[in-house]
């Protein structure tokens, strides 16, 4: 895989219904090395990690130019398809949220997640004006010449106040993967989501291909493949993995 197109084609390319792509989100360059040597055909950041290992809470708070940095060096250490969590674009309206995808896609990404989440207000975007954040995602890609894959998430299933009441929600979220896809978006991400039932509901109804994130309360892959996911994700989980490996070993010698 030579050119960023070439490896946006292939990331495209492995999502696949019954047949997963499995991401170990990575935070840097390191992790990347790492993951990429056990095998990996992709390699997915993790907002909340890459904050952490930098010594920002998650939500953005990570500066934007450092956030490029950091997918830069990533992109450039591996010769693997690499897709950065990008929040929520940091820009509320769809003119910054595509300045600022070009300027992600120019550091070598070619892909990303994106949230509907109003990260600095509290709540959820509307559909409408979510489908038209998504659209200048895709129109920067477009303007890019990168066919960068578009991880549309939704937060409905972490705003949340139980799990009880997430069968309320699957039909608003089933509405928003519509117009998210006729905005453009390639993979519909559902965090917060572990009731396998809904998720078989979901990946049988989506025009997408589903994405999921693996939770303790979550069974294996190949539970998740059964129904029709097509990428699954662990979020910060390897993150605070490496670093409570790395907390024990510190401690024999103090």
């Amino acid at each position: 895989m030579t050119t960023q197109t070439d490896k946006a084609l292939h990331l495209r390319s492995l999502h696949v219904p019954y047949e997963p792509l499995v991401l170990v989100n990575i935070w840097d360059a390191g992790s990347a090395a790492a993951v990429a040597a056990a095998g990996a055909k992709a390699l997915a950041t993790g907002s909340w990690s890459v904050a952490a290992a930098q010594g920002y809470p998650d939500g953005e708070a990570l500066p934007l130019d450092a956030a490029l940095a950091s997918a830069g060096r990533i992109a450039a250490s591996v010769d693997l398809p690499v897709t950065v969590d990008f929040e929520g674009g940091y820009a509320p309206d769809p003119q910054g949220v595509g300045e600022n995808v070009r300027r992600l896609l120019d550091c070598g990404v070619v892909g990303l997640n994106f949230e509907d989440q109003v990260v600095h207000g509290g709540g959820i975007y509307p559909v409408g004006v979510q489908a038209d954040r998504v659209q200048a995602v895709r129109r920067a890609a477009d303007a890019c010449g990168v066919p960068a894959v578009i991880n549309a998430r939704t937060d409905l299933f972490l705003h949340a106040t139980s799990p009880t009441d997430h069968a309320g929600l699957v039909d608003e979220a089933l509405a928003r993967c519509a117009a998210y896809a006729a905005a453009g978006a390639d993979c519909f991400f559902v965090p917060g989501l572990t009731d396998l039932t809904l998720i078989g509901q979901i990946c049988a109804a989506s025009s997408l291909p589903v994405n999921v994130m693996m939770r303790q309360d979550l069974t294996t892959p190949s539970a998740l493949a059964a129904l029709g996911v097509a990428r699954i994700s662990m979020g910060p989980a390897p993150y605070r993995d490496a670093m409570a490996r790395l907390q024990a070993a510190a401690s024999a010698y103090y």
